[in-house]
Formats: structure tokens, C-alpha cells, sequence
């Protein structure tokens, strides 16, 4: 996936030393749309230094607050009727906020301000986005369609006009979302340690290597029999991989998910309970720097971009992008595991962690380690044992890999496309609880007069609930 930076803009608003020292709040965001613009706006506690730019393929507008802290929840909004996607945001160097807003078009021009105090409002930042005009056929579609159009005049009511004949225009084919044509959501299992490296032992001899390996063929299982994903087994078999190596494949495979798969172990056997963890900013901007000193020998570091031919703050901003975007795709991830893994394990800790585990270190994968309970604990190290446990735990974290992929289908996947061909056994109370949607809406949106169905039907997904 090529990024290519369009625009890069330092706006730097006079502060005093005093106002720059002391953290803004993020209040609120509110979005309208006028004819082909889009404008957002912030509310902010105060003055501040910002810095913009333009991402293509898929099409962002980036926008980094310096020294902002965001307070309360996101509010949500709706889109339909602009052209953002999605806006997404994150804590970055530790005291800024980047905003990344996801286009549905490409950007024509982009504007971004700040408004001074004024009839009651505090300070505000507006950032403005006009999308390109609409295609020269396109265009000529809607004229001729315009003229094609019946007028009938005042002065003379009786009289009509004729339809105007349908003129030569180029056809606008529309794509058909042919299932064999969308590819799957490949996820990597990893399982941990292998060979030499047995990783813990419970009391009993029970080797972290083995219980790990039993859960990562079951979730394989478990991910082979979905519709519109792909396991990856990065081992699968005792053998010994090293950490780097794990990633690679990952990356080689082109994986969209990487989940890395442990027990726990602690001198005091009374620790117990799961626990999820992803990559620290701190482990990240190390990796980035590693990565960055080594890029004549890296190519495709980024989604199929390659930084061998960028400069060092070209580079930075790229990988720095990736990576935050990652972190914060995982973190969602990882909550839906914890979602599901709640039900079947005491949890260790009740929110993601984030860590500098090695294995998570890929700028570009979300990626995700499950600690599934302390081996050192005798209670769980007999879960661990136990088949019928570990089928449970492998469910727990196959239906937090698809609440994740059915919020967040990566484009050009069977799952972005919504569309779910029917296999033998499913019904359709099944397939709407597995796509998190009510049975009424399945069946409006699929215009079904009973919930019979027929092997090889193609059943078209809701985005959401009606």
C-alpha cells in the first residue's frame, strides 16, 4: 500500500512561554458539509501549534496537535452525507494528539485555521476539505439525464415535450462484488517458543510450548472454517523460530493480524488470570529508530513501501504514521479479545497492556500477544492442560478477531465487501450473530420472506443495524 505525502504544512500560532507550557484541552469535534466542503471543527482551551499534511492510497488528512490532551469520549458523528470515512485519533510523542481523518475521495484543497475567541466560543481550529470536482462522465450522465426529463410549460398545458433521445455516452460499468474476486483476511497464529526454548513450566512438567501449540491449531481451525479469512500458522510444529523471523513471515504472507500466543508464569503460584498486551510507544519509537538506521537493507517496510530513496524526516513521518495507526488498531483488537476471553478466564488485567515484546514490534501488522493464564498456577495450569479449555480459549479469541474485522474490514476483503456466501449447516440466526446485527435486519436487507436458505447463496451484510 504506497503512501505517498501530498502536503506538509508547519501553521505555528504565537503562544506565550507560559500558555505553551501547559497542556489544551480537546473538548468537543463537529462536522457539516457545504455542497463538495467538509469542515470540522475543534474546540480547544486555548491557542496552539499544529501541523497538517495529505496521505494517498488510501486517502488521510493528518492533522498533529502539539501539546493537547484529549478529555472525555469521542463524540460520535455521522458521516453519510460527507466525505470522511472515518476520524481517528492517538496520543503521540507523549503530549501530542494526532488526528487522522479517513477520506472517502481524494482531496482538491485543504484548509486549516484557527479562530479567535468570538460571541461566546472559545478558541477553535477548522479544518476544511474539498474533494475533487465529479468525473466528466459522470457529469455528462446527469446532464443528459436532466434533459431527458419531461418540462411541461405553464402557457401551454396540453403541449409536452418530448423525451429527448438517449445520446452516445461511455458507460460506466459497475464493478460486481464477485466473491472469488475478494481476497481473504489473513491472520497469523503464533504460537510461542518451540524447540530448544520450552518457554515456562507448570508444576506438573506442563510446557508452555506444547499448551500454546494445542491452542494455535484450534484457533486455526477455527479461523479455516470463516467465511473470508485465512490462517497462518508461523509454527506448526515443535520447532524453534526466532522472534525476528516470526514477524517476516508474518509481513512475507502479507498477514492482516498477527496474534501471538503464551502462558504465563510467576514465583508466587497464587498468580492467576489472562492477560492481552500490545506494542508500547516506547517499544515503538525504538523499532522505528532501528528500522530507520537500517533502511538501505529494508524494503517494504511499510505496506509496500519502500524507504531506501526517502529522507530522514520523510521516512520518520511515514513510519511514524504506520506505526501509530497500528498501536491504535490493535488496542481495538485487543479489546475484543479481553470481550471474549472474559467469558472463559479470570482476567489477570481487565484492559490491554502495552509492552516492548519483540515479536509486536511490526510497523505495519496490528498485532496482539495473549498470556491465556499463569502455567505456574496448578488451578490453570490444568485448564491449560484440559482440550476442551483450550478449545474454549481459542473461541474466545476467534470472536474477538472477528468483532475487530467485521468493525474494521480491510479493504478489497470478502468481509469489506459484505457479502456472505451460505455453506451447509448455517442459519440465519447464526450468521446475524456472527456479524453482530439483528435477524430483522438480515432479512430486510436480503428482502427474505422466510429464513430458509440454499447452499452457495450469496446473502448481502448491512453495515448496521436498521
Amino acid at each position: 500500500m504506497r503512501q505517498i505525502v501530498c502536503v506538509l504544512l508547519f501553521c505555528l500560532l504565537p503562544v506565550s512561554a507560559s500558555m505553551a507550557a501547559n497542556t489544551l484541552k480537546y473538548n468537543t469535534l463537529r462536522v457539516g458539509q457545504h455542497d463538495a466542503q467538509t469542515r470540522l471543527v475543534l474546540d480547544l482551551g486555548g491557542p496552539l501549534k499544529y501541523k497538517y499534511f495529505s496521505l494517498s492510497k488510501p486517502d488521510r488528512f493528518v492533522v498533529d496537535l502539539i501539546d493537547v490532551v484529549r478529555t472525555g469520549h469521542k463524540p460520535k458523528l455521522n458521516y453519510a452525507n460527507t466525505s470522511i470515512k472515518k476520524v481517528r485519533s492517538g496520543i503521540r510523542n507523549g503530549n501530542d494528539l494526532r488526528m487522522v481523518i479517513e477520506l472517502k475521495q481524494p482531496l482538491k484543497k485543504a484548509q486549516v485555521y484557527l479562530l479567535k475567541p468570538a460571541a461566546g466560543k472559545g478558541h477553535r481550529l477548522v479544518i476544511e476539505l474539498t474533494g475533487r470536482s465529479v468525473k466528466p462522465v459522470q457529469r455528462l450522465a446527469k446532464a443528459a439525464a436532466a434533459k431527458s426529463a419531461p418540462v411541461v410549460s405553464k402557457a401551454q398545458p396540453k403541449k409536452t415535450v418530448k423525451h429527448a433521445k438517449a445520446i452516445a455516452i461511455p458507460k460506466v460499468k459497475k464493478k460486481r462484488l464477485v466473491v472469488q474476486q475478494q481476497r481473504d483476511i489473513i491472520v497469523a497464529i503464533d504460537a510461542g517458543h518451540g524447540g530448544i526454548d520450552p518457554g515456562a513450566k507448570g508444576h506438573k512438567g506442563t510446557r508452555e510450548k506444547d499448551v500454546v501449540l494445542a491452542i494455535a491449531r484450534k484457533l486455526e481451525k477455527l479461523i479455516r472454517r470463516e467465511e473470508g479469512m485465512r490462517p497462518l500458522m508461523i509454527r506448526d510444529g515443535d520447532t524453534f523460530i526466532k522472534l525476528a523471523n516470526r514477524k517476516e513471515k508474518a509481513r512475507r504472507h502479507k498477514a492482516d493480524f498477527f496474534i501471538s500466543i503464551h502462558a504465563d508464569a510467576f514465583p508466587d503460584k497464587r498468580a492467576k488470570g489472562a492477560s492481552v498486551y500490545v506494542l508500547s510507544q516506547r517499544g515503538a519509537t525504538s523499532e522505528a529508530a532501528k528500522l530507520l538506521a537500517n533502511r538501505e537493507n529494508a524494503s517494504d517496510l511499510v505496506g509496500g513501501v519502500s524507504l531506501d530513496d526517502k529522507d530522514d524526516m520523510l521516512a520518520s513521518v511515514l513510519l511514524d504514521l504506520s506505526q501509530s495507526a497500528t498501536i491504535e488498531d490493535s488496542l481495538e483488537a485487543g479489546s475484543k479479545i479481553i470481550s471474549g476471553l472474559k467469558h472463559v478466564a479470570r482476567m489477570h488485567k481487565r484492559t490491554v497492556q502495552q509492552a516492548s515484546f519483540a515479536v509486536l514490534k511490526s510497523p505495519d501488522i496490528p498485532s496482539i500477544l495473549v498470556e491465556t493464564a499463569f502455567i505456574s498456577n496448578p488451578a490453570e495450569e490444568r485448564n491449560l492442560r484440559s482440550s476442551r479449555y483450550q478449545q474454549r480459549l481459542a473461541e474466545a479469541m476467534m470472536s474477538g478477531i472477528r468483532g475487530y474485522f467485521v468493525a474494521n474490514p480491510p479493504p478489497g476483503t470478502r468481509i469489506a465487501a459484505r457479502e456472505h456466501v451460505i455453506k451447509r449447516g448455517e442459519t440465519l440466526s447464526v450468521i446475524a450473530l456472527r456479524y453482530s446485527i439483528s435477524l430483522k435486519t438480515l432479512r430486510v436487507a436480503n428482502r427474505l420472506k422466510s429464513d430458509n436458505l440454499r447452499i452457495g447463496q450469496v446473502l448481502h451484510i448491512p453495515t448496521r443495524d436498521s
